[in-house]
């Protein structure tokens, strides 16, 4: 386990209004719909909706009681601490009203792009260092030549972009998938963001994992610092894509009936990986989709449109990954090929490297290797597809002879015969089909 986390600084909960660096209308306003939605009372339970310390909080129900928009209601609730209960006047429940016909979002506040730039720095992805022996750990459950390791440990450390090439079925996938694991530290991803008074949600829990916290010990004679509870800690982010992306998914997205933005996936993805995969299969041409990335790719930034038109720029601290069956030559003029970083390519294994994988794959499903039966694989029937062996071919071919053998009520075995059964589903004959 990489133990980065330890060094990723939290980022520090705000000590008043003033460092909030938000418009006071808009704080005010959250505050007011957020009690309107939420129908929370005192300033506990105001401070946990909305994502501050109670400190800040009360700054900002004594700003709206100022402004007859709270009024106390001179009650103490001996449930929550004999705190004073707080309610909207009637004033106050048509700004809350006016405000979510302007914008339905309520709940945390927003953390300023400016603000957020800063912890992004923090756990920028191109402060890990990863090391030959995380990477091995992580990508354990795969068989790797030593020379694959070479190549991908400078590039996952650089933390810049990758192309994965090769032949289908190798593990291109998978060896995403190991990268990520390998990262294994955490970062600080904010529920939302603002900009220009715009709110622009980030945290979505289809892509980021939450870290479960300890909880605190009342008695302990030091408190845990509490960090800027307006973020979510969570494992760094991963967002795997394959055909389906399109250039409008890279585009901030505008709920025009809740009047509000979410992130795009790379924003989502921020302090973590973005992984392309099946490039070359989506409905736009690689081409574009790698000149979309340029501007992130070479200056660490992004530029995002509201639906003003207005553009700004967001942080890009993103590892990319794409990976495609296809040579980059074919779907890549040079100068997108010079602005990825790290090109590796993805080779299917030697014989002794596939027959290890085989022996691996049999050991976990509890199937018995037979030597007949793998003579007969490797001399009567890879010849007739010119000896070229792929990674997910041990596991389909074993698959194949689990699911007969359970069918047939025999026990596990391999067999020159079982070996063909399950080599016919592995390729599809080439035949004219009579209509």
């Amino acid at each position: 386990m990489n133990m980065q986390n330890l060094t990723v600084m939290a980022p520090p909960a705000p000590r008043g209004l003033a460092q909030m660096q938000l418009p006071l209308v808009m704080m005010r306003d959250i505050l007011l719909k957020t009690i309107f939605r939420k129908n929370v009372e005192n300033v506990t339970e105001i401070a946990e909706a909305i994502c501050l310390p109670a400190s800040v909080t009360q700054e900002l129900v004594d700003i709206a009681r100022e402004q007859k928009l709270l009024e106390a209601t001179g009650t103490l609730n001996a449930n929550s601490g004999n705190e004073m209960g707080y309610q909207l006047t009637d004033a106050g429940k048509a700004r809350a009203l006016d405000a979510l016909s302007q914008s339905e979002y309520f709940g945390a506040m927003p953390v300023p792009l400016d603000i957020y730039r800063e912890q992004v720095k923090r756990q920028s992805i191109r402060n890990i260092q990863v090391t030959r022996d995380q990477l091995t750990n992580a990508m354990g459950h795969l068989i790797l030549p030593d020379s694959l390791l070479d190549h991908l440990g400078p590039a996952v450390s650089a933390g810049r972009s990758i192309l994965m090439y090769g032949p289908p079925g190798n593990g291109k996938s998978s060896i995403s998938n190991g990268i990520r694991d390998a990262l294994g530290d955490h970062v600080y991803v904010p529920r939302a963001i603002e900009y220009s008074g715009q709110v622009i949600t980030v945290y979505d829990p289809i892509v980021h994992t939450e870290v479960e916290q300890e909880p605190e010990d009342p008695n302990a004679l030091r408190r845990r610092k509490r960090f800027d509870t307006r973020y979510v800690m969570c494992q760094r982010p991963t967002v795997i894509t394959g055909g389906e992306l399109s250039l409008d998914m890279l585009d901030l997205v505008y709920n025009p009936t809740a009047r509000t933005y979410q992130a795009p996936l790379q924003l989502k993805s921020t302090g973590g990986i973005f992984i392309v995969d099946d490039l070359g299969r989506q409905a736009e041409p690689p081409q574009a989709l790698v000149n979309r990335w340029i501007v992130p790719l070479e200056e660490s930034k992004d530029i995002l449109a509201l639906q003003s038109g207005e553009k700004f720029e967001v942080p890009f601290d993103t590892l990319v990954i794409f990976s495609t069956n296809f040579h980059p030559n074919e779907i890549f003029d040079n100068a997108a090929l010079r602005r990825i970083f790290f090109k590796i390519k993805i080779d299917g294994p030697d014989q002794e490297n596939y027959l290890k994988i085989f022996a691996m794959v049999a050991r976990k499903k509890g199937m018995p290797l037979d030597e007949g039966a793998l003579v007969h694989l490797l001399k009567r029937k890879y010849p007739t597809i010119g000896n070229v062996y792929a990674n997910y071919q041990p596991v389909f071919l074993i698959d194949q002879m689990i699911a007969i053998c359970e069918f047939e009520g025999i026990p596990y075995q391999m067999s020159p015969e079982l070996i063909d059964r399950a080599w016919a589903n592995m390729f599809v004959k080439n035949e004219k089909i009579v209509k």
